[in-house]
């Protein structure tokens, strides 16, 4: 989305205690732990909206002036690994798969959507796309498994454009547009946060958008092929939307947004759905204020919001919020192994633990 390619950044990782069980009695009011941030050093004064964790000891960010960093001891230590002669571009998605492979998306006008690949840590970097239209503008990508993605750019001719691999984002095509609906006039996706496009394991996909006279969300059975798409009850404007979706599975998903020109105001800044985004309900308890990222733990109806005014907890499944931090995030991911990171600006680091 080109209205955010000069917004700072900022990389958060954090870590869910290992004791927090399952069956815990979250939703119904039981005993909740209280989440907290602790900060590391990256070196980096980039900001840094990519970001792909992969473990709690292997995880990989990506942002502006080219920057890629990596980290393969938990975040006490990171190497800068971006790739070459790329100080001009602005990398904010990363999809990682390992300590070794990893594939980064740069934003921007004609040329400037890039997409490379690495299979040695960010030690060599290969070139797999690069953007000849000029009214693409590629925001994220996702990943269904090591060898199937996609990466979504805002509408050409009236649609909103797919690019598809196989082969782990070494290569790309063009996805045809006759299986996506129409945009909408002024439809937008925003590139804040790596996840305007998400997908689970198999082949259902889902993005989100903004801009236009309704902020909506596509989704996909047949990765990416065919799309449907539904209202949702997240205002729409020039800079406002559906910034980012998460899903646990195929059935249950949220989303979050706001306008990232008020910050501070977001009515109905947050829904739910639990039948695969064919119907979204706003959240009852909302943040209240824009976020630009969402993720689900590993604890079953724990999800964490983050934005530039704070952070937010769902006990519940997104029904409703809690803040619990006020500082400046814009992104977050979680892996199977219970580590959730976040991103936001200067390069900062921080650990989300629940005591």
């Amino acid at each position: 989305m080109r209205r955010l390619t000069t917004i700072v950044s900022l990389v958060a990782v954090a870590t869910l205690t290992t004791s927090l069980a399952p069956g815990s009695a979250y939703a119904s009011g039981g005993h909740r732990p209280q989440p907290g941030w602790q900060d590391f050093a990256t070196g980096s004064t980039s900001s840094l909206r990519g970001l792909s964790p992969v473990s709690r000891r292997i995880a990989w960010a990506s942002g502006s002036g080219g920057e890629v960093l990596r980290t393969v001891d938990g975040g006490r230590s990171w190497q800068h690994v971006g790739p070459p002669d790329t100080a001009e571009l602005q990398f904010r998605d990363i999809q990682a798969f390992d300590a070794d492979h990893a594939v980064i998306l740069s934003i921007g006008e004609g040329t400037d959507s890039r997409i490379y690949a690495t299979a040695d840590g960010g030690a060599s970097w290969t070139e797999s796309f690069r953007n000849a239209e000029p009214a693409a503008f590629y925001d994220c990508m996702t990943f269904f498994d090591h060898r199937h993605g996609l990466a979504l750019s805002d509408p050409v001719d009236g649609r909103f454009r797919l690019l598809s691999t196989d082969d782990g984002g070494r290569s790309w095509s063009i996805v045809p547009g006759d299986g996506m609906p129409a945009a909408l006039a002024g439809e937008f996706a925003f590139a804040a946060s790596g996840t305007c496009i998400v997908s689970t394991a198999g082949r259902n996909a889902w993005f989100a958008t903004g801009g236009g006279a309704t902020a909506r969300v596509f989704r996909s059975a047949d990765r990416g092929r065919t799309w449907t798409v539904t209202d949702s009850p997240i205002p729409s404007g020039p800079s406002a939307g559906v910034y980012s979706v998460a899903f646990r599975d195929s059935h249950h998903g949220i989303a979050v947004g706001g306008d990232f020109a008020a910050p501070t105001s977001a009515p109905n800044g947050a829904a739910w759905t639990a039948d695969g985004g064919r119907t979204w309900v706003a959240a009852d308890g909302v943040p209240g204020e824009y976020r630009s990222g969402v993720a689900w733990t590993k604890v079953p109806g724990v999800a964490v919001a983050v934005g530039p005014t704070g952070s937010d907890i769902t006990w519940d499944g997104g029904r409703s919020w809690h803040r619990f931090e006020t500082g400046s995030l814009h992104g977050v991911q979680c892996t199977n192994d219970g580590a959730c990171w976040a991103s936001g600006a200067d390069g900062r680091i921080a650990r989300l633990t629940l005591g």
